[in-house]
């Protein structure tokens, strides 16, 4: 049995729809040696009911890590998440983005040594995120310009993400002003790298946690490469009542302190102090 290649870490919340989605869309992966570690922050019972199903519908394995709903806690269940992964390499995204077939193949493609990858996501309104179905997620039409188009997705710029293939992807990769930040949604890098900084600092809640991380990678020395052009998933609009401008304060001044001292290690990461 060959050594799974890659660990997926998809983190969720009582979203079984949007949840179920996105498993179909892994379900539809080119690469296949992968497994998904599913990083609940404290679901109830329908999540479970569904993952235990969708194990036997997919056809890659499936990890459920939970622990007890204890408010927004998303970087404790990352944390522990991490831990699960079966791979060397992690690749990180949400319970709300569907990758399009080849993105875990992109990740795999571009990881290197001594790098993280960073992608974005293509966001879809709220009448185009209810109406997709199974079969059009098997079909891969959610990445399909022309039948957003009819569903009534307006043109715009950012359209080039799910239109860009091959030169075109790569420039606007190089000259897109986007800094290549580690991005929850779509980043990926190695599991001993993400070890060493001591995994997501869990004083933080919702707002910049994820940036966090990737700004003390780059204190330990890692640099990143932009790949939100090539590494494709389609974000599934929902509410956010964890949103909150105290939390949000509270993650910025925390990551003013990691940027002022170069911090690459956290003491309310994976590791804790005694």
């Amino acid at each position: 049995m060959n050594k799974t290649e890659i660990s997926v870490i998809i983190s969720t919340y009582n979203a079984e729809k949007w949840l179920e989605n996105v498993m179909w869309s892994y379900h539809k992966q080119t690469f296949k040696n992968f497994e998904m570690v599913i990083a609940d922050d404290g679901s109830k019972q329908p999540t479970f009911d569904l993952i235990e199903r969708m194990r036997n519908e997919v056809d890659y394995p499936i990890i459920h890590v939970w622990h007890e709903d204890n408010g927004f806690q998303k970087s404790q269940i990352l944390n522990k998440a991490v831990l699960k992964c079966n791979a060397d390499y992690i690749l990180m995204s949400d319970g709300d983005c569907m990758a399009r077939e080849d993105f875990v193949q992109v990740h795999v493609d571009k990881k290197t040594p001594g790098y993280f990858l960073s992608g974005g996501y293509f966001m879809l309104p709220m009448q185009i995120s209810e109406a997709i179905k199974k079969d059009d997620i098997l079909n891969q039409k959610p990445f399909d310009i022309d039948w957003l188009t009819k569903l009534g997705l307006p043109s715009s710029f950012k359209n080039n993400k799910l239109t860009a293939k091959g030169f075109k992807a790569k420039f606007l990769n190089t000259v897109t002003p986007t800094t290549p930040s580690w991005n929850g949604h779509n980043a990926s890098g190695w599991k001993k790298d993400i070890l060493a900084i001591n995994g997501f600092d869990e004083r933080m809640q919702y707002g910049g946690q994820d940036r966090e991380l990737g700004e003390r990678l780059f204190n330990y020395g890692i640099k990143s490469k932009q790949i939100r052009y090539s590494a494709i998933c389609v974000h599934l609009d929902h509410p956010r009542g964890y949103k909150t401008q105290e939390s949000i304060n509270k993650n910025l001044a925390i990551r003013a302190t990691t940027k002022k001292e170069k911090l690459a290690w956290t003491d309310y990461g994976i590791v804790k102090k005694d």
